[in-house]
């Protein structure tokens, strides 16, 4: 059996890493997240989030997050999927687009064939990306904000438009979520979603 790419996306304070490891639970499938992942790309993480890095400039950021990418895929999702075990990964290629992209305006077709190159064509079955206002997600942060969190406002309205736009392009693969409601409430509604996909790639395979 194949195993499958399931990425959630979404915008700070989403609830995508919490809704990640329940589902990761649900499918018995190898939970890992971006950047991080591996021990490079957490060293990545540390200094791509680090409030203190506020003179790294746009393409410097995008191209960390593309070795982050390239490091993640080659030694624990790729190697994962070819043992026939489903992966759930917190963020991907699609958190470039959204934020490096839209967010920062680089070019997102740029910013594509980058994530192509670093992943060697690797894409997701299924990306859940988990809505949710603006305002109850500032709720939810309690700590002292990231370099990331510290965007601000525009930025942030920005990154999620940038999120809309790209999971209207691929009705097939993106699947939105709303992420308001309890832990439960938001777990149901990401399973039925990703199941549902998962059933249709499955259907496909035996047809074709």
């Amino acid at each position: 059996m194949k195993g499958r790419l399931v990425v959630l996306e979404g915008g700070e304070a989403c609830g995508k890493s919490t809704q990640a490891a329940r589902l990761a639970r649900r499918l018995d499938a190898v939970l890992t997240r971006e950047p991080g992942g591996t021990a490079v790309g957490e060293r990545i993480r540390s200094l791509v989030l680090d409030a203190a890095a506020a003179d790294l400039v746009p393409r410097a950021e995008a191209l960390l997050m593309a070795a982050a990418r390239a490091q993640h895929v080659a030694e624990v999702v790729a190697p994962a999927l070819a043992a026939g075990r489903h992966v759930v990964s917190d963020r991907f290629t699609g958190s470039s687009l959204a934020y490096q992209g839209f967010g920062r305006g680089l070019s997102v077709d740029e910013l594509r064939c980058l994530s192509h190159y670093a992943t060697e064509g690797l894409e997701p079955d299924v990306v859940v990306l988990l809505e949710l206002d603006a305002t109850v997600a500032t709720t939810r942060r309690a700590r002292q904000l990231d370099r990331m969190e510290a965007a601000g406002t525009e930025f942030h309205r920005r990154v999620a438009e940038g999120f809309a736009v790209l999971a209207a392009a691929e009705p097939a693969r993106w699947v939105r979520v709303d992420g308001e409601g309890t832990e439960d409430e938001v777990a149901e509604r990401v399973w039925a979603a990703v199941i549902d996909r998962l059933d249709r790639a499955a259907g496909g395979e035996q047809q074709s």
